[in-house]
């Protein structure tokens, strides 16, 4: 290991419990490796996302952010990969993601994605190291190129994945000393008070299974990875879509992702 490497995580474990946590942990990968943007969540259970680290405010609205922690990160892979108990380890987003993801309207809108929106479809890719942190709850720490820039190449990855079990054990470390003084108070509604939230979109209008179609809808599901993940005909989810888009009065998923974040905004989730 290099001295300055050396210094460089030196200087990051005496920040952790600090606020300057965080530019220390981007402070030691951009050592070697470059970046635009970073971000750290950690996922409770019952609430909205725990931002824990903020590397891209100067360059993000403040409206994507709130839109992103009032309900939009429900769509998010990491947020997903999270919930289903993704292991520990260094992700490139597009191994998260469902097979249309990077054509959906969350990947490129400008209004919910705070990765995204310095402006629509900059982003050119994300990666990002999901952590265990005790109470069972999952954090992500992700790092994100623009435009201009290039994918992250496997020998970078390969330098971030040695570098995997020192910014896991320090982000874990810090959220015992520091993180916790982020936690909001825990929910009167009981866990999944935020998936309810997804739960009740249009169910005036829709059956539970046409709303679990709508959540993968979104989500960047294809009409096969719905039939999949359902077990289902790919189509009679195209039959189901059909009828989707007739009950809401809609042509397209465009439209589609603009009742979610009404639904959002309704909910008044931010």
């Amino acid at each position: 290991m290099l001295a300055r490497e050396s210094a460089d995580i030196s200087a990051m474990i005496g920040l952790i419990g600090t606020q300057d946590f965080g530019q220390a942990l981007d402070r030691m990968l951009r050592s070697f490796t470059s970046f635009d943007l970073s971000v750290a969540f950690a996922y409770p259970y019952d609430a909205r996302p725990i931002v824990l680290h903020d590397g891209y405010t100067a360059k993000v609205s403040a409206s994507a952010l709130s839109a992103y922690l009032g309900g939009a990160y429900l769509l998010d892979p990491f947020y997903v990969a999270c919930s289903a108990g993704q292991p520990a380890g260094l992700w490139r987003m597009r191994e998260l993601a469902p097979d249309r993801f990077f054509q959906s309207d969350f990947s490129s809108s400008a209004e919910v994605h705070p990765c995204v929106s310095m402006e629509s479809g900059v982003l050119v890719e994300e990666v990002g190291f999901v952590i265990p942190l005790d109470g069972g709850l999952q954090a992500t720490y992700s790092l994100m190129r623009g435009r201009g820039g290039q994918p992250f190449s496997e020998a970078e990855l390969e330098r971030l994945r040695v570098y995997e079990p020192i910014v896991r054990e320090a982000v874990r470390s810090n959220w015992r000393q520091h993180g916790r003084s982020f936690a909001p108070p825990p929910s009167e509604e009981g866990d999944n008070v935020m998936e309810a939230a997804f739960d009740s979109l249009c169910s005036d209008r829709l059956t539970k299974q046409q709303r679990n179609i709508v959540r993968l809808i979104l989500r960047g599901h294809s009409n096969l990875s719905i039939g999949k993940v359902m077990n289902i005909a790919e189509g009679t989810v195209r039959i189901h879509r059909k009828n989707i888009y007739r009950r809401l009065g809609i042509s397209s998923q465009g439209a589609l992702f603009r009742i979610f974040i009404d639904h959002l905004n309704g909910r008044q989730l931010y």
